[in-house]
């Protein structure tokens, strides 16, 4: 029987609020936290990171579903201030050494995100970085680190590769909500179906990856991977430490504006 409390071991990823599930030669990485719409914790963060390497180390799985429930995928970073998944000690809910972006990036197993609902923060970057896409047709999907005041690198690594600069600095400057049609358009996710055939849809999207060489699909992805850049460890780092990020999550938490914003356009309550 697997342990279900602590540290990630076996198929337990150290967390009740992420579900590792084998279906035959695919697993399933389930985000279900409802109660905080899904909001990751540190341990979550690390829990799909964990996963990725459980598929990777296992020559009985071909690749791995990663998805939501309800109607939220991943919305990002718990930023109301609750502690839960004590298990890792003081680490940070934005510890960079938790989060499963370059895990997701350099998979030597194909992941498909099957995109729920909400999506937004981490759960964009997490989608973006599987190797297929795939969104239901109510699926939203929103960039609103700066409204947080973090720095994002990673975004402004990755974006710009994947849909353009112009279109990245729409997004991330303006925090604007792309819904699916948009997020297709842009180049956001690869499919958009309706919400009743997602789950089959994106089986049946990994199954179709599973089917492909992997040595020579893994020389492929080091390719287009290239695409990406470097991202700038160093200043999201640093950003996350400083005080615009510390007002960011001050608003957040008291449902306000930050206070860097000039006072005539200030909105009232949280953006």
């Amino acid at each position: 029987m697997t342990d279900v409390s602590g540290p990630p071991k076996g198929d337990w990823l150290g967390t009740a609020h992420v579900r590792f599930e084998r279906q035959g030669p695919l697993a399933w990485c389930t985000v279900d936290r409802p109660e905080a719409r899904n909001a990751m914790t540190a341990a979550m963060y690390f829990a799909v990171r964990y996963a990725v390497d459980v598929v990777t180390r296992d020559d009985t799985l071909a690749g791995m579903v990663l998805t939501g429930t309800g109607d939220v995928f991943i919305p990002g970073g718990d930023l109301g201030g609750v502690v839960e998944d004590g298990w890792g000690g003081n680490v940070g809910v934005m510890g960079l050494d938790t989060v499963p972006f370059e895990a997701l990036r350099n998979s030597r197993k194909p992941v498909v995100s099957a995109v729920n609902g909400i999506c937004q923060g981490g759960g964009l970057l997490m989608a973006m970085l599987s190797d297929v896409a795939v969104a239901s047709d109510r699926a939203t999907f929103r960039a609103p680190e700066l409204y947080r005041g973090i720095a994002d690198t990673g975004y402004a690594t990755y974006l710009p590769g994947q849909i353009g600069p112009a279109r990245a600095r729409d997004l991330l400057f303006t925090g604007r909500t792309l819904d699916a049609a948009e997020a297709l358009d842009w180049g956001l996710v690869t499919r958009v179906v309706p919400h009743e055939e997602l789950y089959a849809e994106a089986q049946a999207a990994l199954e179709a990856c599973c089917r492909t060489a992997p040595r020579a699909r893994l020389a492929v992805k080091r390719v287009i991977n290239e695409r990406y850049g470097h991202v700038d460890r160093m200043s999201m780092e640093d950003s996350l430490s400083g005080p615009e990020c510390l007002e960011g999550w001050l608003a957040f938490r008291e449902r306000r504006s930050p206070s860097w914003i000039p006072g005539e356009l200030r909105p009232d309550g949280r953006l």
